[in-house]
């Protein structure tokens, strides 16, 4: 089978949406698929190191739902021809887009695609969206094209639908359980016998830090042994939260900067509790399956898109979001019961198990073959096989 995997973000910029696709585009391959990535870039030469990349539209920095996303804004792409040449020469069975109403390189795609499955895949969820509700007579013309449709949560699926009715499969988003493990060394310098509480995310208003840190106060006040980790690219905000902590005095909050990938598990396997006070517009909770995976408990926001993930009292708990009091005393119960965070810790761990992207790879060539077969009628025997061989040896299933 041959499959475009689409992103409207710049490819340059790691995120959740590209490692979902680049994730994808691993498994695709190794189940013998060939995968091409259709994405904008920033930096197009970086991207020509992937033979697999296509690189087409120069992003620009948008403010939108509380974040920054990159994505190239030109209408031109939809007049282009170059799109639907490119779609013509590669004779793709199945082109996925990913936020496929995302102008403009998402919708461009979507606009000149024929002939072949047409899959859309929906990340997002927030309280509303004021463009769905204007373009909306516009925008059903094209979510019509679709041939199937995908939302990586319940929280994802009932914010789409609530402008586009229709089936929506949900299928997660995965976790490489080979790279978030618990056998990934901690990072020593903080294996001191202090207590360690992590926050790993961008310190937007969304995600809802400065109640982690009115809670961390309190908390401090009764467990002087502890320590508050964050994990967060260096930025403005950073500095306003670490003068915030001066002021208070607070002690043993450490600003680690930016973590890389490969360095984030040791994070993760460094802290006894995670902690993530999201206020909403999450629509899966990536570092809460990262946090599982490594066998930490979590305490986080009873938001829909956490409360989809985290079952409360089994792998973590959840409370009312914006409320320090709340989150202060989740915190507590955890630091005095070391028999419940290692509980909810292996909780976590298997439930982990369920998300690896051996299996949401597989569902997702399934719900692949079950498009094909509805408009074919007939299953190629070749690509069947493909997705049984997506197993490799030391994979988690």
């Amino acid at each position: 089978m041959k499959i475009a995997l689409v992103s409207p973000y710049d490819y340059a910029y790691p995120g959740g949406v590209n490692n979902h696709i680049a994730s994808l585009e691993e498994h695709f391959t190794r189940m013998g698929h060939e995968v091409k990535i259709i994405a904008p870039s920033s930096k197009p030469k970086n991207a020509g190191q992937n033979e697999n990349a296509i690189v087409i539209g120069k992003p620009v920095p948008i403010r939108a739902s509380g974040s920054v996303v990159r994505a190239p804004i030109s209408p031109m792409l939809m007049f282009s021809d170059r799109i639907k040449k490119m779609l013509e020469l590669e004779k793709f069975d199945v082109v996925h887009i990913h936020e496929p109403m995302m102008p403009a390189l998402a919708v461009s795609v979507l606009h000149h695609a024929e002939g072949m499955v047409i899959v859309g895949t929906f990340h997002a969820t927030r309280s509303n969206s004021f463009g769905y509700t204007i373009w909306k007579p516009l925008l059903r013309r094209w979510m019509n094209k679709l041939d199937g449709k995908i939302a990586v949560s319940k929280a994802a699926m009932e914010f789409i639908s609530r402008y586009f009715p229709g089936d929506y499969e949900i299928i997660p988003n995965g976790i490489d359980l080979q790279h978030f493990t618990d056998k990934a060394p901690p990072v020593e310098k903080y294996r001191d016998g202090k207590l360690n509480i992590l926050f790993v995310g961008r310190l937007e208003k969304r995600k809802g830090f400065k109640y982690l840190l009115g809670a961390y106060e309190r908390v401090k006040r009764e467990f002087p042994q502890c320590r508050l980790i964050v994990v967060s690219p260096h930025s403005r905000l950073s500095k306003k939260y670490e003068n915030i902590a001066a002021r208070r005095n607070l002690k043993d909050v450490v600003f680690a900067g930016y973590v890389s990938f490969d360095d984030l598990p040791g994070y993760y396997n460094t802290a006894d509790i995670f902690c993530s006070p999201a206020t909403g517009w999450e629509s899966f909770g990536m570092v809460l399956m990262e946090a599982m995976a490594t066998g930490k408990p979590v305490v986080a926001s009873d938001i829909p898109g956490y409360a989809g993930l985290i079952s409360h009292g089994v792998e973590g708990l959840l409370v009312k979001p914006q409320d320090e009091k709340a989150l202060a005393s989740a915190l507590m119960s955890l630091l005095r019961d070391k028999a419940m965070r290692e509980r909810m810790g292996e909780k976590g761990k298997l439930k982990a198990k369920d998300y690896s992207w051996d299996v949401v790879a597989r569902k997702v060539m399934e719900y692949y073959e079950k498009l094909l077969q509805s408009r074919t009628g007939v299953v190629n025997k070749e690509i069947a096989s493909a997705s049984q061989g997506s197993s490799h040896p030391g994979a988690a299933s």
